[in-house]
């Protein structure tokens, strides 16, 4: 068990990076999204609050929160958002996402991407408008998605080594980048989809985590597979690599069908690696357990024909007996 870990490393680390470089040299023009999807009209409206806010003054502020009242919770005064305006901190914070975004056209195109997908696959589906605003690095929730809105919080984009970031967690801020938001529009939107089903077995997490990201891949056609799950090319590399032995370790240490909440901590949730208890953990991507639910739905959903909006209903046992999932080697 993972004894060949190091070996595969060198051998398919140099094998993947040969690989991307001829997909991104030989084949970075070809990946278009389907004609029914792309001539879907979408009018995405962008209001840049956060530009607005940092322009603003004691004079002008009133005239702001009438405006924005969403944005202003009532247990805060007005006298409160008077000193918040002049507070050096709010205005590094203004500065620099300016400079990080003095527009926002790249963004808007991704997202514009996105809401063609989602317009596809859920007809009936609002487009929100889009409002960027300053959230004092609110890292937790980047993004908010209500039918009629969509508020995205630049200043969790600046980039991964920002000194805004110093004491968060690396694991964290390695996905606070411009790259990320799309991404995490489509995880906010897939969340209100995606139902936690069954019994709190590590194969429920497994496949509810595996359901969220392959619906995401399915609405981030443009997106490279490691954006998608958060992690480094590097990391992807590796769980790919290491995919047998992975689901190897989960069957001959009967984790599937355990309730432990410590393979939560262990596989599931954020953090700097996954845990195997053995010594080359430090080596391993975190959220292994997701990233193993997600190709066994990818498996599920390749061997039956199932419209991608019935996919949250499945339960756990179905999409993990008729998968019959085998990893790659």
């Amino acid at each position: 068990m993972f004894k060949r870990v190091s070996r595969l490393l060198s051998v398919r680390f140099s094998f993947f990076l040969g690989l991307l470089v001829f997909l991104v040299v030989g084949c970075g023009d070809d990946v278009k999204i389907p004609d029914e999807i792309s001539q879907i009209p979408i009018e995405l409206e962008l209001d840049r609050f956060d530009q607005k806010f940092a322009k603003t003054d004691s004079s002008g502020l009133k005239d702001l929160m009438r405006s924005y009242p969403y944005l202003f919770p009532e247990q805060y005064t007005y006298d409160f958002w008077v000193t918040k305006v002049q507070d050096t901190i709010q205005l590094e914070l203004n500065k620099e996402v300016t400079a990080a975004f003095p527009d926002f056209d790249e963004e808007l195109v991704a997202l514009d991407n996105l809401f063609k997908h989602i317009k596809y696959y859920y007809p009936k589906t609002p487009v929100p408008k889009v409002v960027t605003i300053t959230s004092d690095v609110a890292y937790r929730t980047p993004v908010i998605l209500t039918d009629s809105l969509l508020v995205i919080g630049l200043d969790n984009y600046l980039g991964e080594e920002h000194h805004f970031y110093n004491g968060i967690q690396r694991f964290y801020t390695q996905n606070f980048r411009k790259e990320q938001i799309d991404v995490d529009v489509a995880d906010a939107f897939v969340q209100k989809r995606v139902r936690k089903m069954g019994n709190r077995r590590f194969l429920d997490e497994m496949i509810y985590h595996g359901k969220r990201l392959y619906m995401m891949q399915q609405l981030l056609t443009l997106e490279a597979e490691n954006e998608i799950i958060g992690y480094t090319p590097e990391q992807l590399d590796w769980a790919e690599a290491n995919e047998v032995d992975i689901w190897t370790y989960f069957i001959e240490n009967e984790v599937l069908f355990d309730t432990d909440s410590k393979l939560l901590s262990r596989f599931i949730n954020p953090a700097p690696f996954s845990k195997f208890y053995l010594e080359f953990d430090n080596e391993s991507p975190p959220r292994l357990g997701r990233y193993i639910g997600w190709q066994m739905v990818k498996t599920y959903m390749q061997r039956n024909n199932i419209p991608l909006q019935l996919l949250p209903e499945k339960s756990s046992e179905e999409i993990f007996k008729q998968a019959n999932y085998k990893p790659r080697k």
